[in-house]
């Protein structure tokens, strides 16, 4: 089967523990990733979803590793836009790697489907919010740019 892919490399000026923390803890994420949080209690097998502002599911899914502070992957679905939660379910991976005073981190999202345009979409969204992550942790400011949930993100391209 052919499979779409999306990864996305960085470095932060940090430690794994403080950005494991940024990746998964709700007071963090609200800050860089459009006020959306995720819930889950973290163990392998759980569920996890991602919550938009308004207290809707914005995408689901389940732990699939969860290896603090090396490796995170969540199987993930998209919850609320026809076109892209037709697909089906997904897989993000996210990998950290302290190299000297930064941690490389290495996102990959997946899906068994190409073209997928569920991965064209969070090949739109991943840079900024990693960027904005970035920029949270080094300065203590995430991105103005990411800090709201956008008013057009429902609208349905066909």
């Amino acid at each position: 089967m052919s499979k779409s892919q999306f990864v996305y490399v960085t470095y932060i000026r940090t430690t794994p523990e403080k950005l494991w923390d940024a990746l998964i803890n709700p007071e963090f994420t609200r800050q860089y990733w459009g006020e959306t949080w995720q819930e889950s209690d973290w163990k392998v097998g759980s569920p996890w979803k991602l919550m938009i502002p308004d207290g809707r599911v914005a995408d689901t899914g389940k732990v699939v590793e969860f290896d603090k502070p090396r490796r995170l992957a969540v199987t993930w679905k998209n919850e609320f836009r026809p076109d892209l939660a037709k697909e089906g379910t997904s897989q993000c991976t996210y990998e950290l790697e302290q190299m000297g005073d930064t941690v490389k981190l290495t996102v990959t999202h997946e899906i068994n489907v190409s073209p997928s345009t569920f991965i064209a979409k969070v090949s739109q969204g991943w840079p900024a919010i990693l960027a904005s992550l970035k920029s949270l942790l080094e300065t203590g400011e995430p991105l103005e740019m990411t800090r709201k949930w956008p008013k057009d993100a429902e609208k349905v391209s066909e």
